[in-house]
């Protein structure tokens, strides 16, 4: 049986730990989604409408979590996802998160807009991360991107597909989180009421440490991402794909996949895994769950390809449906932040603990054995 971690009983007591900690800004940022959030929710309420077979008699002494995603050991089947800006959530946030997952034993993966550059992430782990690539219109700086983690022996690139053009959030309009910054006097006066916040970002002052090297006149967040935003490429297109496969010679992931004929194309341009995502219901309001498209893209590319599922995983009930629906894996991301904004580096392991303790709990409850090996019909629609 997987224990608890002393920080927390149970996630609700990170995300609230974490909602405590931040500036309401920050934790929209970290919560919100598109437009009027219907995607965000779907994701949400589709894994809660998935049923899980309850067996009785069919209880195993022992289970096995440990898989592999990606290339690399998993002890259970899940990966951290890319997240940006992590800096505005806890000082050098990736290199917390880096470390929580090696000493884990799940994989990593660094977000181009990642406060830790490359270099640093690489400079504290000894375990190869993944790298997550947002292509820029200048290639050139794509190529420099990918040499870096080729030099930093990232084992795979992970190509975000979904980002043609950024969905319309609320919440950040709302709260000024746009660029260039537009902060009232009434986002001052919430964020002077999170000292421990203020404190820690006054100190460590994040960037975008892996596009900083490019911005001529300045390094610091604002003037990065104020030279960043007109430069990104957004739509991602066949030509693209292929230039990547041609100067990546490693394991390529293509992220944002929504639909069956999209998984087949990415696959048929090199693609080595697909990650079925609608990133975090925060891009196309009204888009499908991403639990509730898995199956057709499963069916789509075949078991031969490995497929993960991103958005909407809160617990280990959740990848247990998510493995049932026919994915490899799962990538988590709020579920780890909640923790890393809490407690940095703790948090993120507590996190992951309890995601396990909760897979147990289902594994037992359900006659799983193995994640390897499922029985059959374990998840069904109600």
């Amino acid at each position: 049986m997987v224990r608890p971690p002393a920080l927390a009983q149970h996630p609700g007591h990170l995300k609230r730990a974490a909602k405590r900690r931040l500036p309401i800004a920050i934790y929209d940022f970290l919560e919100g989604g598109s437009n009027d959030e219907v995607t965000l929710k779907r994701n949400l309420d589709d894994f809660a409408a998935l049923r899980l077979r309850q067996r009785v008699f069919d209880h195993v002494a022992s289970r096995n979590m440990h898989t592999v995603l990606f290339g690399q050991r998993a002890a259970i089947p899940v990966a951290l996802a890319p997240i940006g800006m992590g800096g505005v959530f806890y000082p050098r946030a990736e290199i917390h998160a880096a470390r929580a997952a090696a000493s884990y034993g799940v994989p990593y993966c660094l977000s181009t807009l990642a406060s830790c550059s490359i270099e640093d992430v690489a400079a504290a782990v000894d375990t190869p991360f993944l790298f997550q690539l947002y292509m820029m219109k200048d290639r050139a700086i794509n190529a420099a991107l990918l040499q870096r983690a080729e030099q930093a022996k990232c084992p795979g690139l992970v190509v975000n597909v979904d980002t043609a053009v950024q969905g319309r959030r609320n919440r950040d309009l709302d709260n000024g989180l746009v660029v260039p910054l537009k902060v009232r006097p009434r986002h001052v006066a919430r964020i002077v009421r999170k000292p421990r916040w203020l404190y820690d970002w006054l100190r460590n002052k994040p960037t975008l440490g892996n596009l900083a090297p490019y911005s001529p006149d300045g390094t610091d967040l604002a003037t990065v991402s104020a030279w960043a935003e007109p430069r990104f490429k957004g739509s991602v297109t066949r030509d693209d794909l292929e230039w990547v496969r041609h100067h990546w010679q490693r394991k390529l992931i293509v992220k944002g996949v929504l639909d069956p004929e999209d998984a087949k194309l990415a696959v048929s341009l090199g693609a080595d895994c697909v990650i079925v995502s609608n990133h975090g219901g925060r891009q196309l309001d009204g888009a499908s769950s991403t639990i509730d498209m898995l199956p057709r893209i499963r069916e789509a590319v075949g078991d031969a390809v490995e497929v993960v599922l991103d958005s909407g995983v809160r617990s280990g009930s959740d990848i247990l449906k998510a493995l049932g629906r026919g994915a490899n894996g799962c990538l988590v991301g709020r579920a780890y932040v909640y923790g890393l904004a809490a407690h940095g580096e703790q948090g993120v392991t507590a996190a992951l603990s309890l995601l396990a303790q909760e897979l147990d709990e289902a594994m037992t409850l359900t006659g799983t054995a193995d994640v390897n090996a499922l029985p059959e019909n374990l998840v069904f629609a109600a």
